[in-house]
C-alpha cells in the first residue's frame, strides 16, 4: 500500500505551523484546534509515518532531524501545489472560502479602497471580511489570515510582503489657518504654530519626524489637541485648528482641491512602506495573492508571481 493512501494532508499542515511557529498553542489556533486535539493529530501523523518528527518538553517544541527534512520537503512541496493553483484558470479556483483582513486605517483609506472593485471582480465568491484596526494584535491569535501595517510595526517572525513604495510624511494646514500666521520656513518655526498631536494604537504620543537621511529629527510640537484617527485629523486640520502630520497619499485629494497646503515640503520625510504579512504559507491561497497584486500594481510595484517571494521579508 503506498504510503500516501489514507495519509491526512491536514496533519501534515499542522505539523508544517507547529514547526514553523515551535508551539502547539500557537498552531492549534491558527488551524482551528485545541492544542490537545493538535497534540493527538501530530501523534497519529507520526505512528502512521513510524518516526518521531518532533521533541516536545513542556516548555518547547522543535523538529527532529527526520521532522526537520521532512518539513523542508512540505515547504517545498505545499510551494508548488500553491503555484500550481494559482495558475489554474477554472470556475471556483478564486472562490476558496472566507479571508479576513486586520488593516491600519490609513492603510484601508490608501490602498484597500481603490483595490476593492478590482478584487470583487476578479474572486467574486470570496468572502472578504476587513477590520480597521490601528492597536497592536496577535492576527494569528485573533484568526486574522493576515494583517496590513507599516513595515516597522510588523512582528520578527512573521511574512511579510511589501504593498508600497516609501511613504512622505508631510505638514499641511488649511488656508485659513494659514492665512492669519507666517507660514512656517524651517522646523523650529513650529514651535510658533499649533499643532494636531498624534496618537498612536497602543495609546502613546507619535513625534513628528521631519528631514531626511541624517538630518530627520523627530519633533515635540506644540499642541492641546490629540487624535488618534486620521480622518478626524483632517477634518480638524481642513477646520484651521492647527497643523497636521499626516501620509501625503491620505490628503492627496484635500491638496488638490485646495482645502489643505503642504507646508515645510522641502522638509518631508520617508517612512516604511505598508507590508502585508501573515504567520505561514498556509495562507498562500489564490485569493489572498490577488489582493496583494492589485495592490502592488496599483502602487507601482511589479506582481508576485511565484510563492516564495513573500518571503523577501520588508522588501518591495
Amino acid at each position: 500500500m503506498s504510503l500516501l493512501e489514507g495519509l491526512d494532508f491536514a496533519q501534515l499542515r499542522l505539523f508544517l505551523t507547529i514547526v514553523r511557529r515551535r508551539s502547539f498553542k500557537v498552531a492549534a489556533i491558527e488551524h482551528g484546534l485545541t492544542p490537545s486535539a493538535a497534540s493527538h493529530a501530530i501523534r497519529r501523523l507520526e505512528e502512521r509515518l513510524g518516526s518521531k518528527l518532533l521533541n516536545r518538553t513542556s516548555r518547547a517544541v522543535s523538529p527532529t532531524d527526520v521532522g526537520a527534512q521532512l518539513a523542508q520537503d512540505l515547504e517545498d512541496g505545499f510551494e508548488r501545489i500553491g503555484a500550481a493553483l494559482m495558475t489554474l484558470n477554472a470556475p471556483g479556483v478564486q472562490g476558496l472560502g472566507e479571508l479576513r483582513l486586520n488593516v491600519f486605517a490609513d492603510a484601508s483609506h490608501v490602498l484597500i479602497g481603490p483595490a476593492l472593485p478590482e478584487f470583487v471582480r476578479q474572486c467574486p465568491d470570496v468572502r472578504l471580511t476587513i477590520a480597521v484596526d490601528d492597536s497592536p494584535i496577535d492576527i494569528v491569535q485573533e484568526g486574522y489570515d493576515a494583517g496590513i501595517r507599516y513595515g516597522h510595526h510588523v512582528p520578527a517572525d512573521m511574512i511579510a510582503v511589501a504593498l508600497s513604495g516609501p511613504l512622505r510624511w508631510v505638514v499641511v494646514g488649511s488656508p485659513a489657518y494659514l492665512a492669519n500666521r507666517d507660514v512656517p520656513q524651517t522646523i523650529d518655526d513650529l514651535a510658533q504654530h499649533t499643532c494636531i498631536q498624534l496618537q498612536l494604537g497602543d495609546n502613546s504620543a507619535y513625534r513628528w519626524e521631519l528631514g531626511r537621511g541624517d538630518a530627520e529629527r523627530p519633533l515635540k510640537v506644540p499642541g492641546l489637541l490629540t487624535i488618534n484617527d486620521t480622518a478626524t485629523t483632517v477634518a480638524a486640520a481642513k477646520a484651521g485648528l492647527g497643523l497636521a502630520y499626516v501620509l501625503e497619499q491620505r490628503v492627496r485629494q484635500e491638496i488638490t482641491d485646495g482645502s489643505l497646503k503642504m507646508v515645510l515640503e522641502d522638509f518631508a520625510a520617508d517612512g516604511a512602506p505598508f507590508h502585508a504579512y501573515y504567520g505561514s504559507r498556509r495562507h498562500n491561497h489564490p485569493a489572498l495573492r490577488t489582493l496583494i497584486n492589485i495592490i502592488r500594481q496599483q502602487n507601482g510595484l511589479p506582481k508576485i508571481s511565484s510563492p516564495s517571494m513573500s518571503e523577501r521579508i520588508l522588501t518591495g
